[in-house]
């Protein structure tokens, strides 16, 4: 109950300040790429990792938003990553993500039907506390926000029967990104206090573990030009289930933003070993469109 408390304040923060939206219109008001893309779980970040900036190009004073696409493939597994997102006068950011994991032929091997789909929900709310990754150039302090996820798991009885203890989670996070304009660099760290298993996708606690356990997500990346980034993501993760250990995450990615309206990402990440099955790296692309 505390947990969606938390959820449930962060979004009472965010339709407060909702309620001037219909005064104004989205301005795309702040440079090119420092909204960032939508990151897995629907936020404004990088592939796997979240970052403090708020979505959408709205600025102090307007608001904007996304659609996001993504797919990963990897050799044993499909993830699908799709939702949307709104940011309000560049301080409250609101996100909606569903996720399905597809295990393909692989179903078979795990005792399950060929195809078989994990999915999930993710409702998020992250709140800019202080900073701002643009105009604090003169000053060491990053933009910090704050920010917590939501997420329902819609395979209950499955992943009861692999030993998680819940079907529902709510992730907490900090999340600092200084931007250094003249360097070409964006720099993230985030500590996130999670249950989560494979992101949620294999629910939340389990016979090893069911308590909060803080994590760490980094992110670099260099800006060759206003359209076009490289950067590397690293995300550790819990290891609660007993029946098959969990690995840290890692990306290396491409960004490119050829206008406010749209983005494309393509990476390379890896996952390690999921549900038993070694080596699960692959190919990552993902579309955002925004406004």
């Amino acid at each position: 109950m505390l947990q969606k408390t938390i959820v449930i304040g962060f979004a009472a923060l965010a339709l407060g300040a909702c309620s001037a939206a219909p005064s104004i219109k989205p301005d795309q008001g702040r440079l090119l790429a420092t909204g960032a893309v939508s990151q897995v779980e629907g936020s404004a970040g990088s592939g796997l990792t979240n970052w403090a900036v708020i979505s959408g190009y709205g600025s102090n004073t307007s608001w904007g938003g996304n659609t996001h696409y993504t797919q990963v493939e990897l050799p044993d597994f499909q993830l699908r990553s799709y939702g949307a997102s709104v940011g309000i006068k560049n301080r409250v950011e609101l996100s909606y993500a569903r996720q399905d994991f597809d295990l393909g032929d692989t179903g078979p091997k795990l005792g399950l039907r060929d195809g078989y789909t994990f999915s999930q929900d993710i409702i998020g709310a992250k709140v800019r506390v202080i900073g701002d990754a643009v105009y604090d150039q003169d000053s060491w302090l990053p933009q910090i926000s704050v920010g917590a996820q939501y997420k329902k798991n819609q395979n209950s009885d499955l992943i009861a029967a692999l030993g998680a203890q819940d079907d529902e989670g709510v992730d907490v996070y900090v999340s600092g990104t200084k931007l250094l304009l003249n360097n070409g660099l964006i720099l993230t760290g985030t500590a996130r206090g999670t249950k989560a298993n494979q992101l949620g996708l294999l629910g939340f606690g389990g016979d090893q573990s069911d308590n909060y356990q803080l994590e760490f997500e980094g992110s670099a990346a260099y800006m060759f030009n206003k359209h076009l980034a490289v950067g590397v993501d690293y995300r550790t993760k819990p290891d609660n289930l007993g029946f098959a250990e969990e690995n840290d995450g890692a990306a290396a990615y491409v960004a490119w933003f050829p206008s406010k309206n749209i983005s494309l990402t393509a990476a390379y990440v890896d996952l390690g070993d999921i549900a038993l099955q070694e080596n699960q790296s692959g190919a990552y692309g993902s579309i955002q469109i925004g406004f």
